[in-house]
C-alpha cells in the first residue's frame, strides 16, 4: 500500500475539471494512491472492513473533495460514520489505536472567490473555518492535521490554470510528506 492515501470524494468525477486535475497530478507522485470513493461506492454503502484495511495500510491520509453547501459531500460523512465510528468507538484497541498519529490533510475546492469566504463576503466565514469539523475529527482521532490545500474559483479555471493548480497540489503534498511522518506522531501545520 502506498505511503499517502488520497480518498477523493467527488459525486460526479466525470464532470469535474478541478478535482480530476488535482487527482491526476497527485497520482503521478511515487507512493501515492488516489481512490475515487464515489466510483468505489456508487450506492453509498461503505464496506467498513475494506476501508479500515485501506487506511491502516497507509502512512498519510488526504481527504479531497469539492465543498458543497459549506460542508463535505455526503459520502465523506457516511465514510466517517461507518469507518471512524467503528475504529474509534467500537474497535478502538484493535483498529483506532493503530490509526492514531497518522497525518491528515484536507484538499478542498470551492467555486467562489477567496473574498467570498471572509466576514464581509457572501459566505461569511473563511473556508478553513468551515472545514473545522474535519479538523475536530482529526483531533479526536489523534490525527495530526495539516493546513488545508484550498482551491478557489475551481470551476472557472482554464487548462493552464488547472495545470498550475495540479503542480501546486503536488508541491503541497511533497512538502507535507517531507515535513511530517507517521512515526514522528507530531503535529505539523505544513
Amino acid at each position: 500500500m502506498p505511503e499517502t492515501l488520497i480518498l477523493l470524494f467527488h459525486p460526479d468525477l466525470s464532470r469535474s475539471r478541478a478535482n480530476a486535475a488535482l487527482a491526476q497530478a497527485a497520482a503521478k507522485l511515487d507512493s501515492v494512491s488516489v481512490i475515487d470513493m464515489y466510483g468505489v461506492y456508487p450506492d453509498g454503502r461503505i464496506d467498513s472492513d475494506a476501508e479500515t484495511a485501506r487506511i491502516l495500510g497507509a502512512d498519510r491520509l488526504v481527504f479531497q473533495f469539492p465543498v458543497q453547501w459549506y460542508s463535505t459531500p455526503p459520502l465523506l460523512k457516511a465514510w466517517q460514520d461507518a469507518v471512524l465510528t467503528r475504529m474509534f468507538y467500537i474497535r478502538y484497541e484493535e483498529e483506532g489505536a493503530k490509526l492514531e498519529g497518522m497525518p491528515m490533510l484536507v484538499a478542498a475546492t470551492a467555486g467562489n472567490t477567496p473574498k467570498a469566504y471572509t466576514a464581509r463576503g457572501a459566505n461569511l466565514f473563511p473556508l478553513a473555518k468551515l472545514l473545522r469539523p474535519l479538523e475536530a475529527t482529526a483531533h479526536r482521532c489523534g490525527l495530526p492535521y495539516a493546513k488545508p490545500f484550498l482551491l478557489y474559483e475551481a470551476d472557472k479555471f482554464d487548462d493552464a490554470a488547472l495545470d498550475r493548480a495540479g503542480r501546486n497540489y503536488v508541491k503541497k503534498l511533497a512538502q507535507w510528506r517531507r515535513r511530517i511522518t507517521r512515526s514522528a506522531r507530531s503535529f505539523c501545520a505544513a
